[in-house]
């Protein structure tokens, strides 16, 4: 049950919490030994990470209440939204690799955190989709076109 530490830093959200088995691959469920609970144990574990969710939820909602967030500060440290972001980046797309920078047509600047690399792609001016994560505050840049995602943070 050490592995479900990992989930609980939640941050708000504005959405039903999917199952944990919905959440994981089957090799990270299976890691965390949570095939090994009963239906019974797993479904009391996802009411008990819903009722987290919306503690959390609750509370992120009155600390952007406070600080009077706008909706374009998505991304940003204390931002009251979590819609995705839709948009094009400025110049050409030649793939993932970590430190990365992506200038948005909005304005918007993210930089790549993670190891996922793309190579071999050039691409002018393509469409991409950024989401929040479904637990914690991460934000993933999907390139249209393309399978893979990056681990992003909002850096402007």
């Amino acid at each position: 049950m050490l592995a479900l530490a990992a989930l609980l830093p939640l941050a708000g959200a504005s959405f039903a919490q999917q199952k944990i088995e919905q959440q994981m691959s089957y090799e990270q469920f299976k890691a965390a030994g949570l095939d090994r609970l009963s239906p019974e144990q797993l479904a009391n574990l996802n009411d008990w990470l819903d009722g987290k969710l919306k503690v959390e939820t609750a509370k992120a909602a009155e600390t952007a209440k406070q600080s009077g967030g706008d909706e374009d500060r998505r991304g940003l440290f204390l931002a009251t939204s979590r819609e995705p972001v839709d948009g094009t980046i400025t110049g050409n797309f030649t793939g993932f690799g970590k430190g990365r920078s992506f200038t948005l047509d909005n304005g918007q600047v993210w930089q790549q955190i993670d190891d996922v690399s793309l190579t071999g792609v050039k691409d002018a001016n393509p469409k991409v989709k950024i989401t929040p994560s479904v637990i914690g505050s991460a934000w993933y840049l999907s390139i249209e076109g393309f399978n893979a995602r990056a681990k992003v943070q909002r850096v402007k």
